[in-house]
């Protein structure tokens, strides 16, 4: 198997969370806390907190997902912009989007000193956004049962973020997952401007039967 960036982030942030889990101090530390933030600076936690989560299946959902639609911005970015300029453009595209989905909750709730978020969502969300904006016809399936073209699903997926994150009684970062997404899709509008084109003529290609 080839040894990709996307393997290689998804390798950093098994190892750290499986320390995470085994650290309480480490987990206490990287964990996403808005009040710790402002009042001590660590503002480190932007980025760590995006390399640990809360369980096994926390950290199998993100990482398969990221797996997939990561591999596709890699491949694109890489072959738009060569070996080494894409990979260092596509760790700073996941990085960065871990720290600009955590935003809106860092203004939320830096005075609640009982907030704590972690994982990698807002990266992932992201790449799986940017994806559909290169690939919008793709099928994206759940859990092997249902399946719809990945501007479809995107949509309702954007829609139901948005319905949750004004709820916000699930104990879920919605925000992130609505901030990653948006990140992901501006990221590729900015960088590759003709993307928005290309995204139209696909979508009058779509037939429904």
């Amino acid at each position: 198997m080839e040894i990709t960036a996307t393997l290689v982030l998804i390798g950093i942030t098994v190892l750290t969370s499986y320390q995470a889990w085994n650290k309480p101090d480490l987990l206490n530390r990287w964990m996403f806390t808005p009040y710790l933030i402002k009042n001590r600076n660590q503002w480190d936690r932007f980025v760590l907190s995006g390399f640990i989560h809360k369980d096994g299946m926390h950290l199998f959902f993100n990482m398969f997902t990221f797996y997939f639609f990561g591999s596709t911005i890699e491949y694109f970015l890489t072959y738009r912009l060569g070996f080494g300029l894409g990979i260092v453009t596509y760790v700073l595209f996941y990085v960065g989007a871990i720290v600009i989905a955590d935003i809106p909750t860092f203004l939320k709730h830096q005075g609640n000193s009982y907030y704590r978020a972690l994982g990698a969502s807002g990266g992932v969300a992201a790449a799986v956004f940017g994806s559909i904006i290169l690939r919008p016809l793709s099928d994206i399936c759940l859990f092997g049962l249902i399946c719809l073209p990945g501007f479809a699903l995107g949509g309702m997926f954007l829609i139901y973020t948005i319905v949750q994150a004004k709820k916000g009684h699930d104990g879920v970062n919605h925000d992130a997952h609505l901030y990653g997404a948006i990140a992901g899709i501006l990221f590729i509008l900015l960088i590759f401007p003709s993307s928005a084109g290309m995204f139209w003529e696909q979508l009058k290609s779509f037939r429904l039967f």
